[in-house]
């Protein structure tokens, strides 16, 4: 389970010795947040807790021992009385009364003693496969950390590259309303002379409205996306790396036939599955068993020590004494109300679902594999074509604007294919960190996806030039 976080952990020391601008990479940045993302941080003190059940259901197995005492103190009321004859000085009338002495209380006595008590299970089937239905759960429980922990890296790669595509969007947007102003500008230049009319201004009015409106809201996007990446780590990322332009775009590596293999083999989706699968199996085997007898010994020593009783000078009893006993104790259930046979098929229904849940597992992982696989390879394409794109849209540009100064265009004409152009850059840019991240979904679905994937897209990375 912790391989992935020990692999984290061995880039740790490197890069937290440096300045706060290490971060601003996406390397950099998913080292901070493997230490200050809470969600992670949550799935492990909850894989942790949940990780005692394997401690307390092993010991039912384990002897458990005892060790007690007591200490009491005897008092006993008055023992001899003795009695005189007394004159009252005033009236001269004589009473006979008690009179006190050091013999009307005895002391008290003082008993004590302490014992160790010990019980061990020796035969408890039902305990032993409990146990082992724990393990299984644990290991479940630790291949979905280490699913969280790829999670983690794919959250942080999503983040990082919504902000560089809200930037280039940004900057595509502040391009188009640039050009949207220039073209007002010339607009109103010509029609002011009469080359063209009242209309034309107002069509290029709207577009550059239209241009400043999408750039402020623009603007709030990034933002958000930028909101979004101090999320994950608790720190903001100001100033981060921006994807080269020589970035290779290439198709998946190897045939579709090649990742179905890899997932069946590494998915931690079918593992934890399967892992569930066997610790429902063992709880149903442990059910089964609460009808079967169990056998426990029990010793138990004890030391006591208690005081004579003293009465009317003479000492009885007292003194010292040890005890020792061994036992075998035999406990056969024979009837429970119900409950032993009513856990035992929630137990059988359990299995039925961890088995409907493994088998829905494997389906859905060969139906993501594929589309992963079939998105990476589309991408390739989709990138080509809109570089494509770019170059027709510019050639329909200049040409649209060339017409437009000898009067065979009208200017809506020229706004309609300047808008084409920068949709056709947007789309450009956008499609390359759909590629990036859907190669990177691609081994995740595969369970392939290690912090070395990251370490060599960081090497794609540069420093944003003005």
């Amino acid at each position: 389970m912790g391989r992935i976080a020990k692999i984290f952990g061995s880039f740790l020391l490197g890069g937290m010795t440096l300045t706060p601008s290490y971060a601003d990479d996406l390397y950099g940045i998913l080292q901070l947040a493997l230490d200050n993302d809470p969600s992670l941080r949550q799935a492990e003190a909850s894989y942790r807790a949940n990780r005692e059940n394997v401690i307390q259901s092993r010991s039912a197995l384990l002897p458990t021992i005892g060790i007690g005492g007591s200490t009491s103190r005897l008092t006993s009321g008055p023992t001899d009385s003795v009695y005189a004859n007394v004159t009252d000085p005033v009236t001269g009338e004589t009473m006979r009364v008690r009179v006190q002495n050091d013999h009307d209380f005895s002391p008290g006595v003082n008993n004590h003693g302490w014992g160790i008590n010990l019980n061990q299970s020796l035969v408890n089937i039902a305990a032993w496969y409990s146990f082992q239905s724990a393990q299984a759960s644990d290991k479940a429980a630790a291949v979905n950390l280490a699913a969280q922990e790829q999670d983690l890296i794919m959250r942080v790669a999503a983040a990082y590259f919504d902000v560089l595509r809200a930037l280039d969007t940004l900057q595509t947007n502040i391009q188009e309303e640039e050009a949207a102003l220039r073209s007002l500008d010339q607009t109103r230049q010509r029609e002011e002379v009469g080359l063209v009319t009242i209309t034309d201004v107002y069509d290029s009015q709207a577009a550059y409205d239209l241009a400043r409106n999408t750039t402020i809201l623009q603007r709030d996007i990034l933002q958000s996306r930028y909101e979004a990446l101090e999320a994950i780590t608790g720190q903001p990322h100001p100033d981060i790396e921006v994807l080269r332009e020589d970035f290779p775009i290439v198709q998946a590596e190897g045939e579709l036939d090649d990742w179905e293999n890899q997932a069946d083999s590494n998915s931690l989706a079918i593992a934890a599955a399967e892992f569930n699968l066997e610790a429902s199996r063992n709880n149903l085997k442990a059910r089964k068993s609460d009808h079967l007898p169990t056998v426990a010994l029990a010793g138990q020593f004890g030391h006591s020590v208690t005081a004579p009783i003293t009465s009317q000078g003479i000492q009885i009893g007292g003194g010292a004494s040890d005890r020792t006993s061994l036992a075998l104790s035999l406990s056969i259930p024979l009837y429970t109300g119900g409950a032993a046979s009513s856990r035992r098929r929630a137990a059988e229904y359990n299995v039925i679902a961890a088995k409907e849940s493994l088998e829905l597992t494997k389906r859905q992982l060969t139906q993501n594999i594929r589309n992963a696989y079939r998105r990476v390879n589309t991408d390739v394409l989709v990138i080509a074509q809109r570089q494509q794109s770019i170059t027709s849209a510019q050639s329909a540009l200049d040409a649209t604007e060339l017409g437009a100064e000898v009067g065979s265009r009208n200017i809506v004409e020229v706004l309609r294919a300047r808008e084409n152009l920068f949709r056709a850059l947007r789309q450009y840019a956008d499609s390359r960190y759909n590629y990036v991240l859907d190669s990177l979904i691609l081994k995740q679905v595969a369970g392939i996806l290690t912090p070395q994937d990251i370490i060599e897209l960081n090497a794609w990375l540069q420093e944003e030039t003005l």
